[in-house]
């Protein structure tokens, strides 16, 4: 079967999560990525618990259907070997501050000057120019700056740090795969490679279209706890069962709404969905009281029989044996690969991805890429595990 990416082949050298998540994308349909790992060491990911095998779960996730090959970039044999790489390459990924490659003497102008054709792409907090560009920053940092972090959690409380890394992912990971897609079909038209600038918190803020169109145009800064989608109304709101757990309610439209009024048996709120902010909080506190009544299954067989936009709120638990996600097979697991897989989210129907390769151990294709390349490797001494 024909894989959209079979032919690229990807230089990874990013570690933890931005980095490795979006070059698990271009695995998984076809591109051939091998990570670039330091001696002994490798990407930090593979250190944490639990494990599967002798790397992390997480790592182990992260890292399928590549290879992994040792260098040390900052030895003059490492380089060689690197730039040998590179004239191979289709696409290098590098999460670095910007500066760092440069001070190797392997930036994007080196590289591009020995494979004018190389699509070369770093995810960076702050992306590589502006006063902020060289700064440390985590996905907290960068949500934080881009205004998104303010209007995270309840009203008149702090805010709530969310549950997944949005910048990280949604701002890095994703907008580099996008940007890597672009940047080839621009190649199949002209030729050229091309630099590609991830901004983690350029991508947050790209991420406010509910919200911060409005501010742009009539200046009203929004408030925590009083947004349409984020706890203004009574309508669109995580209520408490008996048994402590929770139902999610999205009745945002008046058709929706009029069948959740149903099921509660209160059709005298019908009337109440666009009702002004101190009446949808007393709407919350009665809805509230009322869904405190029954547990959580009891609730959920009863909207079974309403199109009304509720769900329970699953556990992990009870996500991975639903049948809706059974169905959709977002959770696998693989003949030869070692634990279960998080599904493939793109479904292409004629070109699908595939997961079929466990993470690679450090260095694990260190002989295979260096025969290609005609270079010999070499035992480091004392050690079992042979490095470059």
């Amino acid at each position: 079967m024909i894989s959209p990416l079979q032919s690229i082949r990807v230089l990874d050298l990013s570690r933890l999560l931005p980095g490795p998540y979006c070059t698990m994308f271009l695995a998984d349909f076809g591109a051939e990525v091998i990570k670039i790992e330091e001696l002994h060491l490798g990407d930090y990911a593979r250190l944490g618990e639990p494990k599967l095998g002798t790397d992390s779960a997480i790592f182990s996730s992260l890292n399928r259907n590549k290879k992994s090959i040792t260098i040390d970039l900052k030895s003059e044999k490492g380089k060689e070997i690197f730039l040998e790489l590179v004239k191979t390459a289709d696409v290098l990924v590098e999460s670095f501050r910007p500066g760092v490659m440069e001070r190797l003497g392997l930036g994007y102008e080196t590289l591009k000057a020995l494979n004018p054709k190389l699509i070369y792409c770093a995810i960076t907090g702050y992306g590589q120019t502006g006063p902020y560009a060289k700064l440390p920053g985590h996905d907290l940092n960068y949500i934080s700056y881009a205004g998104l972090l303010d209007l995270q959690g309840e009203r008149n409380r702090k805010p709530v740090a969310p549950s997944v890394q949005i910048a990280d992912i949604g701002g890095g990971s994703l907008m580099a795969v996008t940007g890597i897609l672009l940047a080839i079909q621009a190649r199949n038209i002209n030729g050229k490679g091309q630099f590609v600038d991830i901004s983690m918190l350029d991508g947050a803020v790209s991420w406010l279209q509910t919200t911060l169109p409005n501010y742009l145009t009539n200046h009203q800064l929004p408030t925590r706890g009083e947004l349409p989608l984020s706890g203004e109304k009574a309508c669109y709101e995580v209520y408490e069962t008996l048994d402590h757990r929770y139902l999610a309610v999205g009745a945002l439209e008046y058709k929706f709404w009029a069948e959740f009024c149903k099921a509660i048996k209160r059709e005298d709120l019908i009337d109440s969905l666009d009702a002004p902010k101190n009446i949808q909080d007393e709407l919350k506190i009665e809805i509230g009281n009322i869904i405190k009544k029954k547990p959580l299954d009891e609730w959920t067989e009863i909207f079974n029989h309403y199109e009304a936009c509720v769900s329970p709120v699953l556990t992990f638990e009870e996500m991975v044996n639903h049948p809706q996600l059974k169905n959709r097979k977002m959770i696998q697991e693989i003949p030869g690969m070692i634990g279960k897989q998080i599904g493939i989210p793109i479904k292409l129907s004629d070109t699908p991805g595939s997961i079929y390769k466990n993470a690679p151990k450090l260095g694990e294709n260190n002989q295979e890429i260096l025969e290609e390349l005609g270079i010999r490797k070499k035992k480091e001494k004392g050690k079992s595990e042979e490095v470059i």
